[in-house]
């Protein structure tokens, strides 16, 4: 037995509310935070014993910035808990983008062929301002 048929109207509704959630996700970092415990390696350290889980935990946030990891550490405080904030965001964003992706490949699977969306985004974005006649100067020879 398959679906019911999707009304257009319904899922763009969904796309609306989606574009909605997506204004309010605040700020965002990409990159991932990870708690760390490490064992120092000095013998007569608590950490020494295997089931000590070892000194910690330390927060390290990681991303990649023009091809190379950039490592972070960070002390608990209002410093990690912004940042663990801003990274929970992202999770949401990229969540919402996955959904508005496939709410909009439903809609485009929905729509009649010749029926065009009910407001269209020029592709090439906003035009530049000023005035439409060009400028009679030409450039300096050198």
């Amino acid at each position: 037995m398959s679906d019911p048929p999707v009304e257009l109207a319904d899922l763009e509704q969904d796309r609306s509310r989606l574009y909605g959630d997506l204004s309010r996700v605040g700020d965002f970092r990409h990159g991932a935070l990870h708690a760390v415990r490490r064992k120092c390696g000095k013998a007569n350290c608590a950490c020494a014993d295997p089931a000590h889980p070892g000194h910690g935990p330390q927060y390290n946030f990681t991303r990649s910035v023009d091809g190379k990891t950039v490592n972070v550490h960070l002390k608990p405080g209002p410093a990690l808990d912004k940042l663990e904030r801003e990274v929970t965001n992202y999770e949401r964003f990229r969540a919402l983008v996955a959904e508005v992706t496939e709410v909009n490949e439903a809609i485009c699977e929905a729509r009649p062929v010749g029926e065009s969306p009910p407001t269209e985004v020029p592709a090439t974005g906003p035009e530049k301002g000023g005035s439409s006649v060009s400028s009679k100067r030409s450039s300096r020879r050198r």
